[in-house]
């Protein structure tokens, strides 16, 4: 008979509900097998929660259809966050560490600059002092070999007047009167020869200390000229050498106090940069942290409904179409 039809098909949605829905068909399956359930009051009342449950059911499934495509979106944006984010961390870690080699260099490359400035400074004090000390040096050998070369001339000039005391005449003469010079001189060479006295031999031996004597006097004089000509010549070079070395060392001390600021400037950056990089770091990290925890919960949200979404529609389908033949079923014997 129909009831017993309607009442097979009910079971069979029973049979394939889940629990939720189990009170719902018991009740139908009750309702069927009573003793009014031949009334036609009775079948419309079980019409009505064929009805309600079909509509439930579908709900049911699209609340599911929902949470499903829900799930997707989240783990896809949740995904997608996270590869960004591991991206980001790990960009800040290269730039950490960029920014840490660079430090470590720029540092090393300052401390050079700074110990060379240091020993160029010095290098420029200890130059200064050994030119003060040479030009000292120079100024006492001219001092000391001009007042030898002034007692030089003096001796001679005293040798000359004992051994050549005409010669000296002329010389003081010369000196202090050209005229007087010229007369003496004339008056000596028209003086008429005489003989030569006993004692010429002494003469002549007179004559020759004289000239070794006064020689050597004029070899050593030529010997403090000399030294005095190339004192003068090498304080003239050390000179030039200082001011050219001076002039380097402040085109250099220029050049490495640039450099220096530069690479002080650029550390300045890099440690800049390691502190904004490392801020980054922890709140990419820290973030990326709160986006694995929010998948984590996403799984535990939705990982059930994923894994039995396709077991659980179908299962519906079935409880659905067997209510709505229980339905058809009921309806025909109205």
């Amino acid at each position: 008979m129909l009831r017993d039809r309607a009442l097979g098909m009910v079971r069979r949605a029973r049979g394939a509900s889940d629990r939720r829905h189990r009170p719902g068909l018991d009740f139908l399956v009750l309702a069927l097998t009573g003793k009014k359930a031949l009334s036609q009051g009775m079948f419309d009342k079980v019409i009505r929660m064929c009805d309600d449950l079909v509509a439930e059911l579908k709900q049911e499934q699209q609340d599911d259809n929902d949470k499903k495509e829900y799930c997707e979106q989240q783990f896809d944006l949740a995904d997608d966050k996270k590869k960004g984010l591991e991206r980001a961390e790990k960009d800040a870690e290269n730039a950490i560490a960029k920014a840490k080699e660079a430090i470590e260099t720029l540092t090393g490359e300052i401390e050079a600059l700074e110990k060379g400035i240091k020993e160029l400074d010095e290098s420029v004090v200890d130059a200064t002092e050994q030119r003060k000390e040479q030009n000292e040096e120079f100024k006492q050998l001219m001092a000391a070999d001009t007042k030898a070369r002034e007692i030089l001339k003096f001796a001679k000039k005293r040798l000359n007047k004992f051994y050549n005391p005409t010669l000296a005449l002329a010389q003081t003469a010369k000196l202090e009167s050209p005229l007087f010079a010229e007369v003496a001189v004339h008056a000596h060479s028209k003086a008429p020869p005489g003989p030569p006295p006993d004692t010429w031999d002494a003469y002549a031996k007179k004559s020759d200390e004289s000239t070794n004597v006064v020689a050597m006097v004029d070899v050593l004089i030529a010997d403090l000229d000399k030294e005095m000509t190339e004192a003068k010549a090498e304080e003239k070079n050390g000179q030039e050498d200082y001011e050219t070395m001076m002039s380097e060392s402040a085109a250099k001390r220029t050049e490495d106090s640039k450099a220096l600021g530069n690479k002080m400037s650029a550390k300045a950056d890099a440690e800049k940069m390691l502190s904004q990089q490392s801020d980054l770091k922890k709140d990419t990290t820290k973030e990326l942290w709160a986006t694995l925890k929010y998948i984590d919960s996403l799984h535990q949200e939705c990982d059930w409904l994923m894994k039995f979404f396709d077991v659980r529609k179908n299962a519906r389908t079935g409880e659905i179409d067997s209510l709505v033949k229980a339905k058809e079923v009921l309806s025909g014997a109205v």
